[in-house]
């Protein structure tokens, strides 16, 4: 199988969609789950802080510093688009894991945030996210105008990528 294009990463911030959730969920390496409220508080239970949303100013900061990430690293940067509960991230680095490429922007605006923004916070984003892989260049474009033009409408991603 041919190394995708690019990927289509998204992780949310800390709490803001736990599993059990009302609006459903996805179980890692299980897929969509349907609401379930006795599990959701469970999980609200078991937090060790408030949901994180970030702030204007800490969004603005999370994409500075995914894109100084992707400089530095020379991946390509197509699209980033950081919301005050989720971050989307449209991203080439050939030879390089999608799980790396999440964990590593994930710990530099992490980095970012409790240095720059001077915070006492300890968790921002939830443990995993979303790696979807981008295998054409019609798919590389729908991608880049959903993370860019497409975040408040109702309309998902599902359409652009592949899941995997």
């Amino acid at each position: 199988m041919a190394e995708p294009i690019a990927f289509f990463l998204t992780w949310n911030t800390y709490g803001t969609w736990l599993p059990g959730d009302s609006r459903g969920w996805v179980e890692y390496r299980r897929g969509w789950q349907l609401p379930d409220p006795v599990l959701e508080r469970e999980n609200v239970a078991r937090m060790t802080e408030d949901a994180c949303r970030l702030t204007a100013e800490q969004r603005v900061a999370v994409e500075r510093q995914i894109a100084e990430t992707c400089q530095h690293r020379q991946w390509h940067l197509h699209a980033v688009n950081c919301r005050s509960n989720h971050v989307h991230v449209v991203v080439s680095a050939p030879n390089t894991s999608p799980r790396k490429l999440r964990c590593d922007l994930k710990a530099w605006a992490t980095r970012c945030l409790n240095h720059d923004l001077e915070s006492n916070r300890k968790n921002w984003w939830a443990q995993r996210g979303s790696i979807r892989h981008i295998d054409s260049a019609t798919t590389l474009e729908t991608c880049i105008r959903y993370t860019t033009q497409a975040q408040d409408r109702k309309t998902g991603p599902r359409s652009c990528v592949t899941t995997n």
